[in-house]
């Protein structure tokens, strides 16, 4: 977790005690707050202690149950701003994957130019069908979220439409491992490699591949995307990470064009897909 997160967190947290100590009708000790509002007593001092991050569910009952509504509206607002950097799965997730995948195409839509990095799975950009059925089932199994799988696929496959507008241009490199990475059957990694060798010479991407041969500059971890020069979003395994500050764009840039002095480009990226699709063949 970010130090400038946890600073926020924390910050918020001071600001829930204060309330709870200054509360007009009388300070309320956290034994006292927790019953009012049937949590845990641990739960008020994680919250205060910057141990837990409050939902706005919860500010709102916090300020009910302190006789001070009108503090939500502050405590709101903070919490959005943190939240806009640090985005939890498990919150994304809760309505399930199909609102995440819709929030993304609204992004890419408002998008002239994207640079993308990903070093173990095929880009969503770029994903079949059967691909994406699986990459979505594996993370609805390790987040518990709902399992609305079809409607993902669906709202995954509607960006791909970005591809086919003039005046868009995707720059993706692909470390060769999510070549070889079965995160699905072997018969639908052959098909999504097919798919990747049938888009290099689209007018609107360029495919670089890193092969696991190439002298690298730079670790190959950590995928990322670059929204024209405004927005980075990165990802972990407990959250998305989004990232508007000049600095942050600057290094992450950097970070791409580095990359892409190990890549492979037309017919070298040919033969890397090709050798991986061939390999394929034991798994058969």
């Amino acid at each position: 977790m970010s130090t400038d997160y946890q600073q926020a967190r924390e910050s918020l947290g001071a600001r829930l005690r204060e309330l709870r100590l200054t509360r007009p009708a009388g300070k309320l000790t956290g034994p006292q707050l927790a019953s009012a509002l049937g949590w845990p007593h641990s739960k008020i001092y994680k919250l205060e202690g910057g141990k837990q991050t409050a939902t706005r569910e919860d500010l709102r009952a916090w300020t009910e149950a302190i006789g001070q509504p009108d503090a939500f509206a502050e405590l709101a607002a903070r919490l959005a701003g943190f939240e806009t950097q640090i985005r939890s799965w498990r919150r994304q997730l809760a309505s399930g994957h199909r609102p995440v995948q819709q929030h993304w195409n609204a992004e890419i839509d408002r998008t002239t130019v994207i640079h993308a990095w990903e070093e173990s799975v095929v880009p969503g950009m770029i994903q079949n069908a059967d691909y994406a059925r699986h990459v979505f089932t594996r993370y609805a199994n390790l987040h518990g979220s709902p399992r609305d799988i079809e409607e993902a696929v669906r709202a995954r496959a509607q960006r791909q439409e970005w591809l086919f507008q003039a005046g868009r241009r995707f720059h993706v490199l692909i470390w060769e491992a999510a070549l070889r990475s079965l995160i699905c059957p072997p018969p639908v990694l052959a098909a999504q490699l097919d798919r990747l060798a049938g888009i290099i010479g689209v007018d609107t991407v360029e495919l670089g591949i890193v092969p696991f041969t190439a002298s690298v500059k730079i670790a190959p971890a950590n995928g990322f995307w670059i929204l024209d020069d405004r927005l980075v979003v990165t990802e972990d395994w407990h959250a998305e990470l989004w990232l508007d500050d000049a600095s942050n764009i600057a290094l992450y840039t950097k970070v791409w064009r580095t990359l892409r002095e190990s890549a492979v480009y037309g017919a070298d990226a040919h033969n890397v897909i090709y050798a991986a699709r061939r390999a394929l063949g034991s798994h058969r």
